[in-house]
């Protein structure tokens, strides 16, 4: 079977977002850029019964191998095809994300960890019937600039350049969406400015690379000792 790893890595993320409690049933979706094409997961097979030989390999061009892939392939492959900073695209209906996808509300910098989208704010995506060209359209709109967003009516998308990055941020996106829902019931929260979100961001970006955030003056200090 080819990329059989891979295939075994996909089915074990699967079952870690029922887990996670971030899907149920059949709602979500998973793909992975894999050679020439990608891997993605079929249509209409609950989680906890799939194994490595269903995931379906895919072409950019739409055909495929094997079962009936799921039907949110479009927006998989779209993304996957124009965004080269990412390998995995993961999609799930996880309750308080959708919560607020229903309201086609923007997730804005009420909390410093939105930065972790890659952004002041987790967009929401306009609405589109499942499976069509037009979700597709509206998703990578919202992506721009992003690694996450909110499908409106429906959803959310978070990208990753790993499996264990995607699931990682999908489960950070629920729990804001969780925090902002909870927010709201006592009005419309302060936002951070967009000049300390790029701060926050940039720090981000270092830890990213290994690099722990100063804290002012430590490391001045620690060289001053010779440290």
């Amino acid at each position: 079977m080819k990329d059989a790893a891979l295939r075994k890595e996909m089915v074990a993320i699967c079952r870690r977002m029922n887990a996670a409690g971030i899907n149920q049933g059949t709602a979500g979706n998973l793909s992975l850029r894999a050679g020439d094409g990608f891997l993605v997961t079929p249509s209409g097979m609950p989680y906890e019964t799939m194994v490595p030989e269903d995931i379906v390999e895919m072409d950019f061009d739409g055909t495929y191998a094997g079962r009936r892939p799921s039907s949110e392939w479009r927006f998989h492959r779209d993304i996957l095809k124009t965004r080269g900073d990412i390998n995995v695209v993961l999609h799930c209906h996880s309750v308080y994300a959708t919560t607020l996808a229903c309201h086609y509300k923007t997730i804005p910098a009420f909390h410093y960890m939105t930065g972790v989208a890659g952004g002041s704010t987790i967009r929401c995506a306009k609405y589109a019937t499942f499976g069509t060209q037009a979700l597709s359209d509206h998703a990578l709109v919202a992506l721009e600039g992003r690694l996450a967003c909110l499908l409106g009516q429906h959803g959310q998308i978070s990208l990753g350049a790993t499996l264990e990055a995607a699931l990682w941020l999908a489960i950070e996106v629920e729990t804001l969406s969780r925090m902002y829902v909870q927010v709201l019931t006592l009005g419309e929260p302060p936002v951070l400015p967009d000049d300390e979100m790029a701060r926050v961001i940039e720090q981000m970006r270092k830890m990213s690379y290994g690099l722990a955030p100063d804290a002012e003056g430590i490391n001045d200090a620690a060289r001053a000792r010779g440290g």
